[in-house]
């Protein structure tokens, strides 16, 4: 077979490959480990897309920094190790609400652009970026959150099966990538760099080509009573 049929080969469209979800990278960056007391002070945001020959790479990323909202509070030592200047210049942070919405928007674009019904969380550590992007959502009441509300993928895990590192620079390492200490948390350095990471891995899963459900998925109907514990 030659090269170009191989790469003309057809592929399952996103909508039918995680379940009608789209998968889109996050990242966080806080004043704290704990989302109910602790502010959210960066996220950002990149969905995973198809190339031509149905191979996921990184779509366009978004991010924004956001004022700390009303009543909640920053460890100084979280600040040390992000980085983050409150009073830098440049900054241009946003109240909690509106940076939701810059953030949200370009992800409700993607699912739609897919055919999906709404987006998952690819995170590494991926409950601690939901947990704290949730914890907004009910803080400014907001309605339009495109994600599910606690299913994600995490990559610690498929790093884990994958090359035995848990860490995301020595998984970004083991991956083939380099990684650069020096932009490390950042929202949008992590977001990129776990990004590049879960393609890396699912590209090297087989995957059907057929969009044909089988027996197993038929029987995983929506139906079926979700199992959350």
């Amino acid at each position: 077979m030659t090269e170009t049929a191989a790469s003309s080969r057809p592929f399952r469209p996103m909508k039918e490959r995680f379940r009608g979800f789209l998968p889109v990278v996050v990242d966080v960056e806080t004043g704290g480990f704990d989302w109910n007391r602790h502010a959210l002070l960066e996220v950002a945001v990149q969905p995973i897309e198809l190339d031509a020959d149905g191979n996921y790479v990184p779509g366009d990323i978004a991010s924004v920094h956001l004022d700390p909202a009303p009543g909640t509070e920053i460890d100084p030592k979280s600040l040390e190790v992000t980085g983050i200047r409150l009073d830098h210049p440049f900054r241009l942070s946003k109240p909690e609400k509106e940076a939701l919405d810059h953030v949200f928007a370009p992800v409700r674009a993607a699912v739609k652009k897919h055919g999906c019904q709404r987006a998952i969380l690819v995170g590494h550590n991926a409950h601690f970026d939901l947990n704290f992007l949730n914890a907004a959502v009910a803080r400014t009441n907001h309605k339009r959150n495109p994600f599910h509300p606690f299913s994600v993928f995490d990559t610690v895990t498929l790093a884990g099966v994958a090359f035995g590192q848990t860490v995301l620079a020595r998984a970004v390492h083991a991956a083939g990538f380099q990684w650069d200490p020096t932009q490390a948390h950042s929202a949008v350095y992590d977001t990129e760099q776990t990004a590049r990471l879960f393609c890396a891995i699912a590209n090297a899963w087989q995957r059907p080509i057929s969009p044909a459900v089988t027996d197993a998925e038929a029987a995983c109907s929506d139906a079926s009573p979700v199992h959350t514990g």
